[in-house]
């Protein structure tokens, strides 16, 4: 005789999607009749939400394919229906055949019986700054890529702008290579536009820009030296963009207009950080009185990215501050069987947000005297520097978790010990400890007698 095994239904009206680039399978049960195939365009779009809608689905399933289902997630949501985006490794199926039927159907089943969690997604002022600045991060490495190929058209050249000079897209960089696509060859000319804070004197400079005057090559760089500007000329207007998005987030909320921040000039300006706007003063505002910038090693790059990656509100969303760290994949994902570990590793993966904490936890490493730098050469000093770099991104993001859902403010314990340092407190303290016990003196010691042979 068989038997059957029963699961609650958690959402009895629920659907599950099998989201595509060219088509949507939708399931509302496990018949062959209740699976229809939907287009991508905006009236199919309206005409799936429709169907749902007739046959009184309130919950639907799907997974996060690629950037095929933010369209039609927006439009689920619209319409009043709850939208669960899940994970595409929570959502295989069991080994067999695979077709978008079975995907469909077998997502709804999951989805029935609430076996299904959601991912993350931010609010909408987020979503926008995150388009903003991930674009704008996009424009950097373009430009970046260009400076590399300016960089081999002057080596063809035989100009040496590279060893003189630091960064040839720099004041003293660009001002030569203007010159040179405008026809300038004398080197001497060139090197009297060097700029006054460039360390090589004229002479140095003028050695180094004696050019075989190719004209294939200098055609090449007059064309990247166009488009390099140009991409500043957009990472300009991104930026403005990226401020309006940040002071429309803080104009929801008359109190946070009103906070004013202490000027923090010991943080270094990143020449790709944004400079049309105070991003100390916007972030203190956009947190809510919270000063992250406080925080020794974190930089501009890493409170833009906590603020467009994730949100001032969506920080909140997580419950403790362990979850916020295994959500950056932070966290070992320990594995145990048998009452034993049997591993205990990062997991594969990463985003934006741990991108920049961990450049932040590395440029902690390279400070002197502080409670993370010590952290961090503590770690360093018993398993390396990559596993101190993730420990102190990991404690980066307590350390920012607790800030903003606590607000807490950052205090640093100055009185960090190392493992030296705490063995002589104890050992001092179980020292003073035996003689309040037996009530010895300074005399039954001998340091009367020291002190008194010292003097003579």
């Amino acid at each position: 005789m068989k038997k059957k095994t029963t699961m609650e239904i958690i959402h009895p009206h629920a659907a599950g999607i099998d989201v595509g680039s060219r088509s949507h399978f939708v399931a509302i049960g496990q018949g062959k009749e209740d699976v229809q195939e939907f287009g991508v365009y905006n009236e199919d779009l309206m005409a799936l939400t429709q169907w749902l809608l007739d046959n009184d689905i309130t919950h639907v399933a799907m997974e996060s394919t690629g950037t095929y289902w933010q369209s039609l997630f927006s439009t689920l949501q619209e319409a009043g229906i709850i939208v669960t985006l899940c994970n595409g490794k929570f959502t295989k199926n069991i080994k067999g055949k695979k077709t978008d039927v079975i995907d469909c159907q077998w997502i709804q089943k999951l989805h029935t019986l609430g076996l299904l969690s959601g991912s993350f997604l931010p609010d909408t002022i987020t979503e926008q700054l995150r388009t903003y600045c991930r674009h704008r991060l996009n424009l950097i490495d373009a430009a970046a890529d260009g400076t590399r190929k300016m960089q081999k058209y002057l080596r063809l050249l035989n100009i040496r702008l590279d060893i003189v000079v630091r960064d040839i897209t720099g004041l003293t960089g660009l001002a030569i290579m203007e010159a040179i696509c405008n026809g300038e060859t004398n080197p001497e000319k060139l090197a009297a536009l060097r700029n006054s804070n460039c360390k090589k004197s004229e002479a140095e400079i003028a050695r180094a820009l004696q050019s075989n005057k190719r004209p294939d090559y200098l055609f090449a760089l007059k064309q990247e030296l166009d488009l390099y500007k140009q991409y500043q000329q957009k990472i300009t207007a991104c930026d403005i963009e990226i401020e309006k998005a940040i002071r429309q987030s803080i104009h929801t909320d008359e109190t946070k207009k009103n906070l004013k921040t202490t000027a923090k000039p010991h943080k270094r300006i990143n020449k790709n950080a944004p400079k049309n706007f105070d991003l100390n003063q916007l972030s203190y505002q956009y947190f809510n009185g919270i000063d992250l910038m406080a925080i020794e090693g974190v930089s501009h790059s890493t409170v833009i990215a906590l603020m467009s990656e994730i949100g001032y509100e969506g920080v909140k969303k997580f419950d403790t501050a362990k979850q916020f760290a295994s959500w950056l994949r932070l966290s070992p994902n320990t594995k145990k069987t048998g009452g034993k570990v049997i591993s205990s590793h990062l997991p594969k993966g990463s985003n934006r947000l741990k991108i920049a904490l961990r450049n932040a936890a590395n440029a902690i490493g390279n400070l002197k005297d502080t409670h993370l730098s010590d952290f961090f050469r503590r770690i360093s000093f018993r398993r390396g520097r990559a596993a101190a770099v993730s420990a102190t991104a990991r404690k980066l993001a307590v350390v920012i978790w607790n800030m903003i859902v606590k607000n807490i403010p950052y205090k640093p314990s100055t009185d960090y010990l190392f493992l030296d340092q705490k063995r002589k407190l104890k050992l001092v303290a179980r020292i003073r400890k035996s003689i309040t016990k037996f009530e010895l003196k300074p005399d039954d010691l001998g340091f009367a007698n020291a002190s008194v042979s010292a003097t003579s």
